[in-house]
């Protein structure tokens, strides 16, 4: 029986956003794709809990018990990276590969960027310009320009669906709200589990310089490579790529 594999994707997204790769993923894994709790399709917070990294990673815990699976594989992009690392914590993780992971900010200066650029997006995606740049391919480019590098290759009715993720998001304006409260990423050292990080080479969203040294520095015992030619949500811009970078932690030959 295949090993599970549990895919997070990134804050305002959903699962959709991995399916670039899964059909390459589910030839080696037995594959799991939740959407984070509080996002559009996701489950709703427990009424009168903060919204917070630990929430998200408390929900998706649940749903690993309600999967009967006490341990899987976890890849997380983003969010969800910092979700995977917090569930290889407490020990629910075969081995974590974290792509482009939220969580390494330096200070406040870098945590108010982050919040910044959400909210920039979170204007952008309630426009009617939004919505018509869904037709035209140096539309769709330009308007995903700061999370991909190849925004053309997103299908029409994928891009349609990330724009209603964007704005369905019901739990990202509290979580911007709390993340200075709650973050940053906490030391993980030593390593519960193999753990893999892996940089795009063009994140406009947590450039490695910015964010990535300061994870370094929080999870120093991990793998860190680079992803060359890709922006900070990579399954669409080198689904090869993306998998091959999976496969070789969760699958290798």
């Amino acid at each position: 029986m295949s090993e599970p594999l549990v895919l997070l994707h990134g804050a305002a997204m959903s699962a959709g956003a991995w399916r670039p790769v899964l059909g390459e993923l589910a030839r080696h894994h037995d594959v799991h794709v939740p959407t984070l709790a509080g996002h559009r399709g996701g489950v709703p917070l427990p009424d009168g809990t903060p919204a917070s990294v630990a929430a998200l990673v408390d929900a998706v815990g649940a749903e690993m018990d309600d999967a009967g699976l006490a341990t899987a594989h976890v890849v997380g992009n983003s969010l969800g990276g910092w979700v995977a690392l917090e569930l290889a914590r407490r020990g629910r993780a075969r081995s974590v590969v974290a792509l482009s992971p939220a969580g390494g900010w330096a200070g406040p200066l870098d945590l108010r960027r982050l919040v910044g650029l959400f909210r920039i997006g979170l204007a952008l995606g309630a426009t009617g310009g939004a919505r018509r740049a869904v037709h035209r391919r140096r539309g769709r480019r330009a308007l995903l320009r700061t999370v991909m590098e190849h925004g053309e290759r997103v299908p029409d009715d994928d891009l349609a669906a990330m724009i209603d993720d964007l704005v369905g998001c019901a739990v990202i304006r509290p979580l911007l709200a709390g993340a200075a409260a709650h973050g940053p990423l906490g030391p993980l050292t030593p390593l519960p589990c193999p753990v893999r990080i892996a940089w795009a080479a063009h994140d406009h969203v947590v450039p490695w310089r910015r964010y990535g040294h300061p994870l370094r520095r929080t999870v120093p015992d991990a793998e860190f490579v680079r992803l060359p030619g890709v922006g900070h949500v990579p399954m669409y811009d080198d689904p090869e790529l993306v998998g091959r970078t999976i496969l070789q932690v969760t699958a290798p030959a």
